[in-house]
């Protein structure tokens, strides 16, 4: 970020919301929060008591991590490969930059 490094701030940015969201559990019912079923007689939809909705995020092991970061790089790679065929080659430069600076890390 000092660097003002915007492809390699852009892509550790997105692979650290990657591993948040592949730390958060699935709602015990797949309905996600909206889905509630105990709720608060004054308000529709709403969960019971403070915190009621909060719950213990999944600890990834260091080769999760790595699983995860692996699979932002193919990602951005198979994107790259899409906008070249589409004629998109600044956009696909840019995203093999960040698969780059994400394959660092791999």
């Amino acid at each position: 970020m000092r660097s003002r490094d915007r492809v390699a701030v852009a892509a550790l940015r997105s692979a650290l919301a990657a591993v948040a969201n592949a730390e958060a559990q699935p709602s015990p019912d797949g309905q996600g929060a909206m889905g509630m079923t105990s709720t608060s007689e004054h308000v529709a939809g709403s969960a019971i008591g403070v915190g009621a909705t909060e719950v213990e995020r999944k600890r990834l092991s260091p080769d999760d991590v790595l699983a995860v970061l692996r699979r932002e790089v193919e990602e951005r790679r198979s994107a790259a490969r899409e906008l070249r065929s589409a004629g998109r080659a600044d956009r696909a430069d840019e995203a093999d930059a960040e698969a780059e600076v994400l394959a660092r890390y791999c």
